[in-house]
């Protein structure tokens, strides 16, 4: 029996069924059909309201619309965060469906020429990834008759203990390296583009509070080094995100109150907020992780040589991080249930242990390895959580071309 990770605390329960913003499991699945994601953005607004509080007043919230591009999210996030940032022509455009340009920022390698026109003629801000990425787009400028909003993404000399996907301190597609940034920004400023600083992202899904402050503090003082050396001013430095959600098992919540206690120390101990500079913290699966559930009825229960199969009509295809296949190094269960018996353990002579697996034609297709389920037949829904960041937009929905399932949006 392996142990799955702690279901999140926002759900409730009615008469044994899973319950999401007010709405039962086995409603919203006879309403949409199965499988199914469903976000509950009051789960979202509660995250918010938390962040605001936690952090300094001074600190920015932006949200990195990759992590959950639905426009429903993303209209939902608007009034609430203060920028959005994106990673595509695609999720630019629907940004500026619901925020104005000059909230909107752009980072990751490889823009193409059209990527770049679209930023900079709506105004948006590009977080320059290379000194040619800056070339073109100072050209582009040229020709749109416009000066380009830039900021260098920084590749740090530093890297953020524990984290999930490390993007900092060895060498990387992503950013400038450090010690190259000053004569950039000297390129920027002197060829009349629009300078807007820093971003800097050291890692992400960190839950060590401690490993964050670090990093937020050695983050600060490499952006004062930079401007330093620069000789200019940063008008903000985004200082990336890296907040953790529980997934598995023996994962604990991450303390922001203590990463915020910090942080308005270190600003208040910064040249550079004294200088004037502003800061955003941009955060993804922290704010919209935990707030989605993917529900997938169940189709067949089988038993081969002593293993127990719930076959489900989802799969990989759909939450492709949940089946471990999404910079996963050792497969471990995030959170399920059986929607319709919550709080019910497994062990019985109808239950016991089971693995979850969908309905692709690969073993990979795996969505809980030899768990604990309580009595479960068909038709019954599993709840998969965790699923309201990196899940359908991250997963392979074409593979052997089944349906591709509904979003729903509520509160």
């Amino acid at each position: 029996m392996k142990p799955i990770g702690p279901i999140p605390p926002e759900f409730a329960v009615q008469s044994g069924m899973l319950t999401i913003g007010g709405e039962r499991a086995d409603a919203l699945v006879a309403a949409h059909g199965s499988p199914l994601f469903v976000y509950d953005m009051g789960a979202v607004r509660a995250r918010i309201a938390r962040f605001r509080a936690a952090m300094p007043a001074a600190v920015a919230l932006h949200y990195a619309v990759k992590a959950n591009p639905h426009p429903a999210v993303i209209a939902g996030m608007a009034p609430l965060v203060d920028g959005l940032d994106v990673a595509s022509a695609g999720e630019l455009a629907k940004a500026l469906a619901v925020k104005p340009a000059g909230a909107i920022s752009f980072a990751g390698p490889g823009k193409r020429d059209a990527e770049l026109e679209a930023a900079i003629a709506a105004g948006a801000t590009l977080n320059a990834e290379s000194a040619g990425e800056v070339r073109r787009a100072l050209a582009m400028g040229e020709r749109l008759g416009v000066a380009p909003r830039l900021a260098v993404r920084v590749n740090p000399d530093l890297e953020l203990r524990g984290s999930g996907m490390k993007m900092g301190g060895r060498a990387s597609p992503f950013g400038v390296d450090a010690e190259r940034v000053p004569e950039l920004v000297c390129t920027i400023v002197g060829a009349g583009a629009d300078w807007r600083g820093f971003h800097i992202f050291a890692g992400s899904q960190a839950l060590d509070a401690g490993a964050l402050v670090e990093t937020q503090e050695a983050t600060l003082a490499l952006a004062a080094r930079l401007a330093d050396e620069s000789g200019h001013l940063p008008p903000k430095v985004n200082l990336g995100g890296g907040f953790g959600i529980p997934h598995f098992a023996g994962d604990r919540a991450l303390d922001v109150e203590r990463i915020g206690a910090a942080l308005g120390e270190a600003l208040a101990a910064s040249a550079l907020t004294a200088a004037g500079t502003a800061y955003a913290i941009e955060l993804g699966r922290w704010l919209v992780g935990e707030a989605g559930v993917y529900l997938t009825r169940v189709v067949d229960r089988k038993e081969s040589r002593g293993e127990t199969f719930v076959v489900v009509d989802g799969g990989l295809h759909h939450q492709l991080a949940a089946s471990g296949n999404f910079g996963t190094v050792v497969r471990r269960n995030y959170p399920v249930a059986v929607a319709g018996r919550m709080g019910e353990a497994g062990g019985d002579e109808d239950g016991g242990e089971a693995s979850v697996v969908g309905c692709l034609c690969t073993p990979l297709d795996r969505l809980a390895d030899r768990v604990a389920l309580p009595p479960v037949a068909e038709g019954e829904l599993i709840a998969v959580f965790i699923a309201g960041a990196y899940g359908l937009s991250a997963s392979p929905v074409a593979f052997l071309g089944h349906p591709v399932p509904a979003e729903v949006v509520l509160g």
